[in-house]
């Protein structure tokens, strides 16, 4: 049985996280981190990592990427690995993220549904038949309470299509302030917010007379929430090292 802790067990996804393991046998929530208000959740919850009453075997972060300092050196200091599922990270976080890998286990991903992984491997596979042929171009739809932009996920596919393109790949977020036409070696990356959209992405592969879109749509948020889980339960008691969801799907 994996004991979890929640980072951010107030919000959203926290209040997912929690009602996932309920269904559970193989894991259970023992507390809660978040520096809101609130008393209605069947565990404690603390202000601050350091302040846990008991360690956890794990802890998941759907939080603030202002939270991942404490939560590293929480989990550097008593042994935690750590499934870090907030987006909004800066380079210099994640390269933090990576240095603490090496001494800590540690999950990353942008975006921990199934679907969307799978979305990602699709994208290689049609970015090696079609590349230098296709123009690529990334549409990411999200809720209008949405923070970031573009979203982690639709920078995690960027990455990996340009990675299968040897990095040939220059990133284009904004066109209203070009006018020229399009260059051969661009990958467009384009923000929607609106509405509820749990989230959208479409890949773009747009040719002579021919388009090919590869897309995935999230319902709710509950397929982010069972991805954390599984991560999760899969990180408990593994070595040192900087997981994702290839690693768990593997």
């Amino acid at each position: 049985m994996v004991s979890i802790a929640i980072c951010g067990a107030y919000g959203k996804m926290g209040r997912v996280i929690s009602s996932v393991v309920d269904g559970r046998d193989d894991c259970r929530v023992i507390a809660g981190i978040d520096s809101g208000e609130g008393s209605d959740l069947e565990f404690p919850v603390y202000k601050k990592p350091s302040a846990l009453s008991d360690k956890p075997d794990v802890i998941i972060d759907f939080s603030h990427p202002s939270s991942l300092k404490e939560l590293l050196e929480y989990g550097l200091s008593v042994g935690v690995p750590l499934v870090l599922a907030t987006t909004g990270y800066t380079e210099e976080q994640i390269a933090v993220i990576r240095k603490t890998a090496e001494q800590l286990p540690l999950f990353f991903s942008f975006n921990m549904s199934l679907g969307i992984n799978l979305l990602v491997k699709l994208s290689q596979i049609a970015a090696e038949v079609l590349g230098g042929q296709f123009d690529i171009e990334i549409v990411e739809r999200h809720h209008h309470t949405k923070i970031d932009a573009p979203s982690g996920t639709a920078i995690m596919l960027a990455d990996s299509i340009n990675q299968t393109l040897d990095g040939s790949l220059r990133y284009v977020y904004d066109r209203h302030s070009m006018r020229k036409k399009r260059e051969t070696n661009e990958l467009g990356i384009h923000s929607i917010r609106g509405g509820t959209i749990v989230g959208d992405h479409d890949v773009v592969f747009a040719g002579r007379d021919e388009v090919i879109t590869l897309s995935h749509s999230a319902a709710s948020k509950e397929v982010f929430a069972v991805g954390a889980v599984n991560a999760a339960v899969f990180i408990h008691n593994k070595p040192a090292k900087l997981y994702d969801m290839a690693s768990l799907l593997n």
